[in-house]
């Protein structure tokens, strides 16, 4: 596929949304010269935003507050969102007139010509994939990050030169675009595999299915970067095509891989054992970083990277924002936004990551997930918790209640802003305290998303006298 496909096309986009994804496949249909429709159940209010970005453009059609059968079964195709299930009627409705029903990330593959990194796992792959990017281009490099937080996708091909190299961050629905169009990564790396999206696939089964697809349709040259320390990915590690590059916190010295011994980092090649860097040089707070770290170096050491630049570019890597980001200090006081936190195993890989007394704000929406673990670790790591409003924080609470003592959850407050959350965590927090917004449950319901979550906290901390 080339760009001229999309020329005096008609094409339907389901899902415009407020994430900027919907706005920024429309951008590139009307600058391919496409004709486009757009189609979502939202209001023309409720989409304000977005439709505020597409001013202007020319050959969109709206229909907005329904969808109708013709935008499904007369057209030349049909783009969705990762919200909308492959099971949606309207889109079994092209499928069943063979329209081909597309995501962007199945554009993308189609489209690049470039080499791609690919990273998914339940948690850390946004982090893995940053760290890739910052490796490289401290190699001098000329890496494109696309899917990483809120951006569009499509219109990275533009930025797109003869030498660069796309590091994708791949959820499970943007996989399951790729599973259908029989696409994987040249180089996939595959962090983790825990509970999350159960209200969306139901089990875990259907949501491992999806992940796969990271690597399901690699050639033999290519390789998967894999979590020997999960026992899941350990188990399907031999379904993979392709060649493996295996990371560990324990030794793993007979294949490639990527692994810690006394507290040093070492990348084996599959001939020499080399150190890298030792544990406390890497400055990104929190153990479970570094499972992320050693999974960008077995990407980075795939693609091609010489053990040498590697090494150089290890003590500088910052990791994104909204990850245990540092804020602020006040009044010797630090505030942490971990808002990506949104299942429990994260959260509590956050408490974990901290020596000093915290004050934790926590809760929000469940997506069917057991809280029982994550209320055991608050009532042991955490001096003082503030919840959010949520059906998840009922459950965390009760959790809490089952292991926290009487005057320790008498304490705890419920509320519906992140600014009231701040202030309260503020007056309970002394000199030397941690304050970590690691909320182990979804945003929706106070906040638009989590990065929505994680911009409200910062801009209370900044607020805070």
């Amino acid at each position: 596929m080339d760009l001229s496909f999309f020329k005096n096309k008609k094409i339907t986009v389901l899902g415009l949304g407020l994430h900027g994804g919907g706005v920024g496949v429309v951008k590139f249909l009307v600058n391919s010269g496409a004709q486009v429709i757009v189609t979502d159940l939202g209001s023309r209010e409720k989409l304000a935003p977005s439709l505020e970005k597409l001013k202007g453009l020319k050959n969109i059609k709206y229909v907005l507050g329904q969808h109708r059968v013709e935008d499904f079964t007369n057209v030349d195709m049909v783009i969705k969102s990762p919200a909308v299930a492959w099971t949606d009627k309207h889109v079994e409705l092209a499928l069943e007139k063979k329209i081909p029903v597309e995501m962007d990330s199945s554009l993308f593959f189609k489209l690049c010509k470039n080499k791609i990194i690919g990273v998914t796992g339940t948690k850390g792959k946004t982090t893995t994939a940053v760290l890739i990017f910052e490796i490289l281009k401290a190699a001098g490099k000329n890496p494109v990050k696309v899917g990483i937080g809120q951006v569009s996708v499509l219109d990275k091909l533009s930025a797109l030169k003869k030498d660069s190299v796309v590091v994708f961050e791949l959820s499970s629905w943007r996989l399951s675009a790729l599973g259908r169009a029989k696409l994987s990564p040249q180089i996939a790396v595959f962090k983790n595999l825990m509970p999350d999206h159960l209200n969306y696939y139901g089990t875990m089964e259907k949501y491992l299915q999806d992940k796969k697809y990271i690597f399901a349709n690699q050639k033999p040259q290519d390789f998967l970067v894999l979590n020997y320390d999960d026992e899941k990915l350990k188990e399907i590690s031999s379904q993979a095509p392709s060649q493996l590059v295996k990371f560990s916190y324990a030794p793993l010295k007979k294949s490639k891989s990527v692994f810690i011994e006394d507290e040093k980092i070492y990348l084996n090649n599959g001939i020499d054992i080399i150190e890298l860097i030792a544990v406390k040089d890497i400055t990104i707070p929190g153990r479970h970083n570094l499972s992320n770290v050693l999974a960008a170096i077995g990407a980075v050491f795939a693609w091609g990277l010489a053990p040498l630049e590697i090494k150089k570019a290890l003590p500088n890597l910052k990791g994104p924002l909204h990850r245990l980001e540092f804020v602020a200090e006040v009044a010797g006081v630090k505030f942490y936004n971990d808002t990506t936190a949104s299942i429990p195993q994260a959260a509590i890989s956050a408490l974990q990551a901290f020596e000093q007394p915290i004050v934790l704000i926590a809760g929000g929406t469940d997506k069917n997930l057991d809280f029982e673990n994550f209320g055991k670790e608050i009532s042991e790591k955490t001096k003082q918790v503030i919840l959010l409003k949520g059906n998840a924080t009922e459950k965390i609470f009760f959790q809490i209640k089952k292991y926290a003592s009487k005057d320790f959850y008498a304490d705890i407050e419920i509320v519906d802003s992140m600014e009231k959350a701040v202030s309260l965590a503020r007056k309970f927090a002394e000199k030397g305290d941690v304050v970590l917004l690691s909320p182990g449950a979804a945003s929706f319901g106070l906040f638009s998303n989590e990065f929505d979550r994680g911009d409200k906290f910062r801009e209370a901390v900044k607020n805070l006298k």
